[in-house]
């Protein structure tokens, strides 16, 4: 019995132990402090209650100050200890009973690294603490960056390390990504404003404001939001506060302007008055910032930073009231958005600039990337829009471009039809006047000849109409045959000619000497061009069966400096230069439509005709 007791009352006791362990692992905060703070050369010492907001009690004038914390320690650690501070700075140095524990940047070099903007976490070596310690804390504040000390955790480092990791998280973890979507989201919008240009207009106006002002707006941002993650800044205080307080009058500036391009009012005429007001309070916020960091008076900010407020206030008021009015959608989301902004950022100016809330957060850096989001929205909406009015263009040229092509094609047939009937037409009418000026010329000739049969013997005259009626019936026979000549071939043509008037030479005794060589094609010769150069010929080579009384006819062809076609008869001749009968001239009109040169040389026992094609 007495063992079994025993065995009860340490588990009784473990139970006890192990609840006061769990206690024991709990951080204790450290709000109590006895402070050194030297300003302009004086020196104060005195209890304060931490935390200690720099700007607020010293009003934004710079200087130096030790804290000084005691807590306990348990006498023996089951885990390593840590420290967490909240907010430290600008620059500080830690110690611990005397020994040094972490350095934050130079305590000694005014205006130079900010290690406030971050939280801070030092680990504690076991053998550095003792049942009673002390923490000294030394600080060098710069006016105007928010320097000063927070309440200090201290503990073991599994119940202290994941506050510090949380704060490190929403402080700086955060601000990175948020400074890195701002940069894409603002590189982006640059780029569509810089390529998309519409030709219709001036390169100057041809551009989207849209993208230009948010592309603006979201890099201030990023160079805005992306301080919060850098200690070192690449220029020296208070010229470097003066570049962050431009960069967010730049970011909420251009929203403004992007907000107005948005919902269209950038054509307004009362539009141009308040982008007049946000051109005012961009450039206060550099006159605010030479004055407050000039004068070490932070109240110069926070002033224009109340304008700032009062003016957002009043547009998202009236820009929000338009979205409900007008019931389109982007421009909705976009007013519950600068609402919301409008909000985090007054929230933001009452706990940064008006309380003493020292480990209070900017919360308009979380917000802000609705904005981004926004603009992501806008441009996946213009996009999508443009991508079916392109399809509905496409539709309606694929329609209109069918409905040409109809009609040309039906214009086409029409054209084709009217072209066969001309075709026709033409070949009707050439065929009329050959017959006019040819076959009916002779008929009539022949008539002609038997009218006068009285006063004439009755043998000549039926010689002369018989030879007249058989160049009738040359002339008809070789117009069928132009019909079927190929376009350029002199040879064929000869050659049909040689076929159709030789019988008739060789009736009359007259021997034809034949010397024409395989004649290449001569392109420009076409249809009409080798009918009127059968024509042509056909003339002289009537003219030497009527009229030369010649017995040998020489055909030539040859083509070496270009085509030459000689005719040469040994008949009587005439006088070439003297006489201009109807043949002669009407050859000459022949050859000058062909491009061709007619040569006509005659004298007794040999006449020339000669037809000359230039190459």
């Amino acid at each position: 019995m007495r063992g079994w007791r025993c065995q009860g009352l340490g588990r009784i006791l473990g139970f006890w132990l192990l609840v006061w362990g769990c206690a024991s692992a709990h951080a204790e905060v450290l709000t109590q402090a006895h402070a050194t703070v030297t300003v302009g050369g004086v020196v104060t010492r005195q209890d304060v209650q931490l935390p200690y907001h720099w700007d607020r009690v010293h009003h934004g004038k710079e200087g130096e100050a030790v804290f000084e914390i005691a807590f306990a320690a348990p006498e023996t650690l089951h885990e390593p200890y840590g420290l967490f501070l909240h907010r430290v700075g600008s620059t500080a140095e830690v110690r611990l009973n005397g020994n040094m524990l972490a350095r934050f940047g130079d305590v000694h070099q005014p205006n130079g690294d900010d290690y406030a903007k971050a939280p801070q976490y030092v680990a504690i070596a076991e053998q550095l603490l003792g049942a009673h310690n002390v923490l000294q804390v030394r600080i060098r504040a710069d006016g105007g960056r928010r320097g000063g000390l927070s309440a200090l955790e201290v503990g073991p480092h599994s119940a202290v390390y994941p506050h510090f990791n949380a704060a490190y998280t929403r402080r700086v973890l955060v601000s990175v990504v948020v400074a890195i979507f701002s940069f894409l989201m603002g590189g982006a919008a640059l780029a569509l404003w810089y390529t998309q240009v519409d030709p219709a207009v001036p390169q100057s106006r041809g551009r989207d404001g849209i993208y230009l002002t948010a592309g603006l707006g979201e890099l201030c941002w990023a160079l805005r939001v992306g301080d919060f993650a850098w200690a070192q800044p690449p220029v020296v205080w208070p010229l470097w506060g003066g570049v962050m307080t431009v960069a967010f009058a730049g970011w909420f500036c251009c929203m403004g302007l992007f907000c107005q391009r948005v919902a269209g009012w950038d054509q307004l005429p009362s539009m141009r008055g308040v982008r007049r007001v946000l051109a005012a309070l961009f450039g206060g916020s550099i006159v605010a910032s030479v004055l407050s960091f000039g004068l070490q008076q932070t109240v110069y900010i926070t002033v224009w930073l109340a304008c700032a407020n009062v003016l957002f206030m009043v547009y998202a008021g009236v820009f929000l009231v338009g979205a409900l009015r007008q019931r389109e959608r982007t421009w909705q989301v976009l007013a519950v958005v600068g609402a919301l902004n409008v909000v985090m950022g007054l929230h933001d100016w009452v706990a940064i600039r008006i309380s003493n809330h020292y480990d209070s957060d900017a919360w308009i850096r979380y917000s802000s990337v609705l904005f981004g989001l926004v603009l992501g929205y806008v441009v996946l909406t213009r996009f999508r829009t443009a991508t079916a009015q392109a399809r509905e263009l496409l539709a309606t040229l694929a329609t209109r471009v069918a409905d040409k092509e109809a009609e040309l094609r039906a214009s086409y047939a029409q054209l084709e039809a009217l072209a066969r009937e001309q075709a026709r037409t033409a070949e009707r009418t050439r065929i009329l006047r050959d017959m006019h000026d040819g076959v009916g010329a002779h008929i009539s000739s022949a008539l002609q000849l038997l009218q006068s049969e009285r006063e004439n013997s009755r043998r000549g005259v039926r010689t002369e109409v018989l030879q007249t009626l058989r160049d009738a019936m040359d002339q008809l026979k070789l117009s069928i045959d132009s019909m079927h000549l190929p376009p350029g071939d002199v040879t064929a043509l000869l050659a049909n000619l040689r076929y159709r008037l030789e019988p008739r030479f060789a009736a009359m005794g007259m021997e034809l000497q034949w010397d024409v060589d395989l004649l290449p094609i001569v392109p420009r010769l076409d249809f009409e061009a080798m009918r009127q150069l059968q024509f042509m010929l056909f003339e002289a080579f009537s003219n030497v069966l009527q009229h030369a009384r010649a017995t040998v006819l020489r055909v030539q062809a040859h083509a070496a400096d270009g085509i030459l076609i000689r005719v040469v008869d040994d008949g009587a001749g005439f006088d070439a230069q003297g006489v201009q009968g109807k043949g002669l001239v009407s050859m000459r009109q022949r050859a000058t439509a062909l491009g061709a040169e007619l040569r006509v040389s005659s004298q007794p026992g040999e006449t020339v005709v000669e037809i000359v094609f230039p190459p």
